[in-house]
């Protein structure tokens, strides 16, 4: 078994392995970031890219068969080509920090100031019309642009429950959905206890913020120790390919890059059952993409 694979025809053959596994990823990273549409109908790779991590870029996906290229090369293996390329594409996004988690909180935070805003300029204000207008200018900066764009749909002349639910879609928030529904009926209604309701909103919003905090406390402990386990994992891997390599001959054998897919499967899987337990389950949206136009046209329709 040794002798049928040697050195050199294992190098060969990862580096074949590893050039078609990369082509097929820079294909798809393509896919994932060309933005023309060429016909009215999704094509298969169209549909596969869309459901590709919006962080696989052209670059990061060609960064990541290189490593996977040289990976093969030194170790003469096509799985840790494979290994190696994966490694690269998805580890950073679940050991780095969560940037996504922080804009969240964010932009939860800049909602239930600006819903403050909201309720403290009603009282000044002639009505809920001139409070969005008043304090569109004046928002945190993480719904500034959100913000900006209600208050130029209303001086367009766009109904103010309309530009609302749009303003919802853009922020695209479960929370956000809560306070513009509050404003929605304000403003097809004309209650006059918008004010208390709102200060409510807000308060619940940022214990909302405050959960989420504890949570994130929590997961930085739980990326730490990932941290450690993964670069322990690779130096201790590394230190062995190139300090003493006879120890990893056995596999250079067909069985030992069985073992060693099976290997790299049980940490994805651990990865993934992670990620899985980690993902907080959002709320039920109350307004739905594309119920704005919607309401849009209906309302247009019926001023005629």
């Amino acid at each position: 078994m040794g002798a049928a694979f040697d050195p050199g025809t294992w190098t060969g053959f990862a580096v074949a392995c590893g050039l078609l596994f990369g082509l097929g990823l820079v294909a798809i990273g393509y896919g994932a970031v060309r933005r023309e549409v060429r016909d009215g109908r999704p094509a298969l790779w169209r549909r596969v890219a869309g459901r590709l991590p919006a962080n696989w870029t052209t670059r990061r996906v060609t960064i990541s068969v290189a490593a996977g290229v040289v990976a093969g090369a030194l170790t003469t293996w096509p799985v840790a080509a494979v290994l190696t390329t994966v490694a690269m594409l998805t580890l950073p996004g679940l050991l780095g920090p969560d940037r996504a988690a922080a804009r969240r909180t964010e932009r939860m935070e800049a909602l239930a100031t600006w819903t403050e805003m909201l309720r403290d300029t009603l009282s000044a204000a002639a009505g809920l019309e001139q409070a969005v207008l008043a304090t569109a200018d004046i928002a945190p900066a993480a719904l500034e642009r959100e913000t900006q764009q209600l208050a130029a749909a209303v001086r367009s002349g766009e109904p103010l429950p309309s530009a609302l639910r749009a303003f919802a879609v853009d922020v695209d928030d479960p929370l956000v959905d809560v306070v513009v529904a509050a404003l929605v009926m304000a403003a097809q209604e004309q209650t006059s206890r918008l004010g208390p309701l709102l200060g409510e909103l807000a308060e619940s919003v940022r214990e909302q913020v405050a959960m989420r905090q504890r949570i994130d406390a929590g997961r930085a402990s739980v990326r730490t120790g990932l941290r450690i386990t993964v670069i322990v994992t690779v130096g201790m891997a590394t230190g062995l390919v190139i300090f003493n390599r006879p120890y990893l001959d056995p596999f250079n054998t067909l069985t030992g890059q069985a073992v060693l897919t099976a290997v790299g499967a049980l940490f994805a899987a651990s990865f993934a059952y992670l990620t899985a337990i980690g993902r907080i389950q959002e709320p039920v949206r109350l307004v739905a993409p594309g119920s704005s136009r919607a309401a849009t046209g209906s309302a247009a329709g019926g001023t005629r």
